[in-house]
Order: C-alpha cells, then sequence, then structure tokens
C-alpha cells in the first residue's frame, strides 16, 4: 500500500502544471482506487460477561485486556456528482476483510477469524480552486453494514461457536486532493477518509452470551489511484 501511495504522489507531482479541467455542474467523476483500510478495533464498553461460560471467564480474567483489528488493502471505485463546479456528492463501493485479535491481556489470542465489512458512505465534498491542484474536504454519514463473521481460534477452543457484530451507523470527515493530466478528464486522486463507527461484538456459546462488547473501530481509509470525468 505505501508502495502505491507513493507512486501515485509522485505521479501527482509530475502531473502539477498540466492544465486544469474545471467541473461543470452536472459532471459525473469516476475514481479506481487502491485503498488501505486501518481499523482501530479497541474496546470502547464491555457490555455483557458471563463467568460461567470459559470464554467469559477467560476474558473476564484478563483484564485489562484490549482488542485490535488487522489492517488490509481492497480495490475500490468511487462514483461522484458535481452539483456545481465546487460542490459534489460521492459515494464509495468496496469490502473489506478483517479479524480480530486480542492485546494486553489477551495478547495472542485469536478471537474471529473472519468478518467482512461493507461502508456504505456518502459525503458531502467542497473542491478548492488551487490552480491545476485540486484539493477537497467533505464530511457525511456511513453505515458499516457486517457480514459473515466467525469466531477464531482461541474463542472457539473456550466454547464460543458462533460470533455476532453489528451493524452500525457513524460518519467520516474527508481530505484528499485531484490532479489532472490531461484537458479528456483524467487524473490522479489522492484521499483520506477518517471514520468514526462503534459495532458491537456478541459471543455466544450455544445459546448463551459469553461475551458482549463494544469497540471504537474508527479506520483511516486511505486511496490512490485515478479518475476519469464525463
Amino acid at each position: 500500500m505505501r508502495k502505491i501511495i507513493l507512486i501515485a504522489a509522485l505521479s501527482a507531482a509530475t502531473a502539477i502544471t498540466a492544465p486544469a479541467m474545471a467541473a461543470e455542474a452536472g459532471t459525473i467523476q469516476v475514481k479506481v482506487l487502491a485503498t488501505g483500510v486501518l481499523p482501530d478495533g479497541k474496546i470502547d464498553k464491555i457490555k455483557a460477561v458471563s463467568v460461567a461460560t470459559p470464554f467469559g471467564a477467560a476474558a473476564a480474567a484478563a483484564l485489562p485486556a484490549d482488542t485490535k483489528a488487522n489492517d488490509n488493502v481492497v480495490p475500490t471505485v468511487a462514483i461522484e456528482y458535481f452539483a456545481t463546479p465546487n460542490v459534489s456528492i460521492e459515494t464509495i463501493c468496496c469490502l473489506t476483510t478483517h479479524h480480530v485479535s486480542g492485546t494486553g491481556g489477551l495478547a495472542g489470542t485469536n478471537l474471529v477469524k473472519h468478518v467482512m465489512i461493507l461502508p456504505a458512505t456518502v459525503t458531502v465534498k467542497y473542491h478548492l480552486d488551487a490552480g491545476p491542484v485540486k484539493p477537497y474536504v467533505g464530511v457525511g454519514p456511513s453505515v458499516f453494514f457486517v457480514l459473515d463473521e466467525k469466531p477464531g481460534a482461541t474463542a472457539k477452543t473456550l466454547g464460543v461457536d458462533r460470533v455476532k457484530m453489528s451493524n452500525s451507523l457513524g460518519f467520516a470527515l474527508q481530505a484528499g486532493v485531484d490532479v489532472p493530466v490531461n484537458e479528456n478528464g483524467m487524473g490522479i486522486s489522492l484521499d483520506a477518509k477518517k471514520y468514526f463507527v462503534k459495532p458491537t461484538a456478541t459471543f455466544y456459546d450455544g445459546g448463551t452470551v459469553a461475551l458482549k462488547t463494544k469497540h471504537d473501530l474508527d479506520p483511516w481509509v486511505v486511496s490512490g489511484g485515478v479518475y476519469f470525468k464525463f
């Protein structure tokens, strides 16, 4: 991911003298990006724990403990509509998969081996007029749809047979820059989003809730790629 961002940045640097193509109202811009998803995943709150279950008892004994979700790199498509030359609305499409491990008193444990997230996001963006380089900022709501959760090896060993992570509503702050490379609507784009979202994870031992925790998922999502205006 670092190499992709570096290449995109170097390309942008060589393109800043290219003539700018201003976006007219009604313009549609499509971005094809390589995206790094860098979540946190730490525990915000323990909502329930059952020490009558092996997993709940182990989790309680390990306190203070925490969790961390792994980073991932995925392809992303963004579609953007310019309502005015300076104001646009953008949505993204991607799926990202992660696993969750323990830290602190739970270091070395595998709690969730697979979870897939669809971060449905819409941002309203304001584009600054800085000559050929077009920086922007944005903000908007996001819903994280969670799919296909599977308990990790450690959780299964301690009796967990099912894990469920909640869908979660949050929001994203965004900043980036578009740099045209020709007069035909093609350019380089660099983008960063900071999400604020708190899903809940529930671990089940049969029909019993062994552990229920709320998490600061709060990922950084950084992207680099190309765009095309139509």
